[in-house]
């Protein structure tokens, strides 16, 4: 159980002022990132009205917070998996609704907590409705990493990144996280995807260690690296790596899937269907050209961000197919995912667009998933939901759509999805793992 810090409820007559008000957030004082919590408070009055909140501060400085009003049954109890907010950031039962709707205090400030060796710690707090007055509070510490996961710094040839490999002899599927491009290393998907059982590379392709700080071109020779470097890892099986995307890295992913070999399985989430932006080499020849977006389709808003989900250019106009990235030569398979409130751009629109060139070539390697109300940021659950946030390829802050209710339930379910995608394409066999030694 989560330390408990109690405090009286405060003077209302001899009987109450000996009681004690306590919050829980079960089942434990520290859980991972991707793991939901009950949240309990016990020792109020019979129906009391409190307001309960939820704060924490990201590794960036930057706090966020969020609160809801619940009132108590008869036995001056509250269940966050029972009762529902009357008022607050969301109504109804939500039980994690306190994790995802923290934001912060000043717009377009996304949630940063991309170092695996820090933690995620929200603190719970109770307080009477009108008064204010705080009755009790908890602390729960989110780990970005399981206890036997190692991270090693990789700095290997080209390559720069870091190894994330499962306690255990495994052998354990392989993936190369394409999270971001460049501009820094993001870390969370990678260690908490080793936290269950992936060996998982995540590398970045500039403005990290001794990398140029931009591009202007992506060459597929440096994944190939990366994907060699993944298969000659001890604890690795034998079927070959996954791909895991997210935006611009997804058409990179379909590239990787598509030009490469040993690829068994790539996660497309909410990229686009042609190379887009830098141009595409393999082996000193341009293989793809990019797809560019139109600044001046980008729609001011009022809360001082743009919107942008029209303004890259058609890949399917017949002066754009060159940039259409021919994934029906993929040997591997597919998981295209897709928000249809995505903002950024018409992610739904370039995944219908794969389906249909996949399902005119007579291949059947791939699922898709479209989720109404979520948008362009689809990452591991139950952390603060961001509407917009700075883009570094426009230059301005952007709105990436979505509603947070819904956005967070896709979250939850894409998630695990994608675990059993990979699980599922990239089983692993210790016995053909040590034959192939």
């Amino acid at each position: 159980m989560f330390r408990v810090v109690q405090k009286r409820r405060g003077s209302f007559d001899s009987a109450e002022m000996s009681s004690l008000v306590q919050l829980m957030v079960l089942p434990g004082t520290t859980c991972l990132y991707d793991e939901p919590v009950q949240v309990k408070v016990a020792g109020l009055r019979s129906r009391q009205v409190v307001t309960i909140r939820a704060g924490s501060t990201d590794e960036r400085g930057v706090v966020f917070s969020s609160s809801a009003t619940y009132r108590a049954d008869r036995n001056g109890e509250i269940d966050l998996e029972r009762d529902p907010a009357l008022t607050g950031r969301f109504v109804g039962v939500e039980p994690m609704g306190l994790l995802w709707s923290m934001k912060a205090d000043t717009l377009h400030k996304r949630f940063q907590m991309n170092n695996s060796l820090k933690s995620h710690v929200v603190k719970f707090s109770v307080h009477e409705e009108e008064e204010g007055r705080m009755l009790a509070e908890a602390t729960n510490e989110r780990l970005l990493i399981r206890g036997g996961v190692t991270r090693v710094p990789i700095r290997d040839g080209n390559l720069r990144g870091v190894l994330f490999t499962p306690p255990g002899e495994g052998p354990f599927p392989a993936i190369l996280d394409l999270y971001i491009l460049g501009g820094g290393l993001s870390e969370r998907r990678a260690s908490l995807l080793a936290s269950h059982g992936f060996v998982v590379l995540s590398v970045v392709a500039h403005g990290y260690d001794d990398m140029p700080k931009y591009l202007k071109e992506v060459h597929l020779e440096y994944f190939e690296e990366a994907i060699r470097f993944l298969r000659k890892q001890d604890k690795v099986g034998n079927k070959g790596v996954g791909v895991l995307s997210l935006s611009k890295t997804g058409d990179l992913a379909l590239s990787i899937a598509s030009y490469l070999s040993d690829v068994k399985a790539t996660v497309w989430i909410n990229g686009c269907c042609a190379n887009t932006v830098l141009p595409l080499y393999y082996k000193n020849n341009q293989i793809l050209p990019p797809l560019m977006f139109d600044a001046s389709k980008m729609i001011p808003t009022e809360s001082g961000a743009v919107m942008g989900k029209y303004a890259l250019h058609n890949p399917l106009a017949e002066e754009n197919k060159s940039t259409l990235v021919p994934i029906e030569q993929a040997k591997g398979s597919f998981l295209f995912a897709a928000a249809e409130d995505d903002l950024n751009w018409d992610s739904k629109a370039y995944m219908d667009a794969m389906v249909e060139r996949l399902n005119r070539h007579g291949k059947q390697n791939f699922e898709s998933v479209c989720y109404p109300g979520a948008g362009h940021y689809l990452e591991p659950p139950y952390g603060p939901y961001c509407p917009s946030s700075f883009h570094a390829v426009v230059g301005k802050y952007v709105l990436w759509g979505g509603e947070p209710r819904s956005h967070a339930a896709a979250e939850v379910h894409l998630w695990k999805k994608v675990q059993e995608f990979f699980r599922t394409h990239l089983s692993c066999d210790a016995k053909l793992k040590k034959a192939n030694l």
